[in-house]
């Protein structure tokens, strides 16, 4: 239930404006990581996935606001609600938003423990592909320095994806080691939830949000983990 009103909200959030639009942000946010913790906690690893996901990356988030590593400079706005230490409490529920789902399909499309680490990583980094352009846009976050940057979009600095790749890669290898102990883990929710957040922000930046160049360089990315994804999905059925 969780994750359907969550990508509820996400299909209200082109047709809102102003604050309506921020709001509706932290309520997403706040569902679907609360989906993927809820999920993590019926697989029985909900202590560890919450520290690894939800608590590290706001400590990622703090470390990054008040030091410029590993992302840049960048500080929040006020529009995502209550903030601690100049980071909106929310931010803690985005991390496991698809590092949780991310984690679980490396175990599906690969063996072998570096493998699905690496996997892992690279599937929670290319979501920030979409992620970053669309809340700088919306007023969320912005850089000090947002140069050099990904052809056609000049608001985001390659600084932060190599960090997000490196964050990424830790926390997977982190939740790989949580996962190596459990012989199975429900799939019912995240490995839907990474495709309709691929093919979802897909066409809300393209179609909706004005940003063409983001939607192409996220859905190619996210495409490298998704498209594999859609294969096995259909291999199995």
């Amino acid at each position: 239930m969780l994750a359907a009103a969550g990508v509820l909200a996400q299909i209200v959030y082109p047709l809102v404006h102003g604050h309506a639009r921020d709001v509706d942000t932290i309520v997403v946010v706040v569902l679907i990581g609360s989906a993927c913790l809820a999920h993590a906690g019926r697989c029985g690893v909900l202590l560890p996935v919450a520290c690894i996901t939800a608590l590290g990356g706001f400590g990622i988030e703090l470390l990054g606001v008040h030091t410029g590593f590993p992302f840049g400079r960048y500080a929040y706005g006020s529009s995502l609600g209550v903030r601690l230490g100049h980071v909106p409490l929310v931010i803690a529920l985005a991390w496991p938003m698809i590092a949780w789902p991310a984690a679980l399909i490396a175990r599906r499309l690969v063996s072998g423990f570096g493998a699905r680490v690496a996997l892992g990583g690279w599937a929670l980094a290319t979501w920030d592909l979409f992620l970053d352009p669309q809340m700088v846009a919306a007023g969320h976050w912005r850089w000090q320095h947002p140069n050099p940057h990904l052809p056609g979009v000049p608001t985001v600095p390659l600084t932060n994806y190599a960090g997000w790749l490196g964050v990424s890669l830790l926390m997977s290898l982190a939740l790989q080691r949580v996962l190596e102990r459990r012989n199975h883990s429900p799939r019912s929710i995240p490995i839907p939830l990474y495709l309709w957040t691929w093919g979802s922000s897909t066409l809300a930046l393209a179609a909706f949000l004005h940003l063409g160049a983001a939607a192409l360089w996220g859905g190619m990315g996210m495409g490298t983990v998704a498209v594999p994804l859609l294969a096995s999905l259909r291999r199995r059925a």
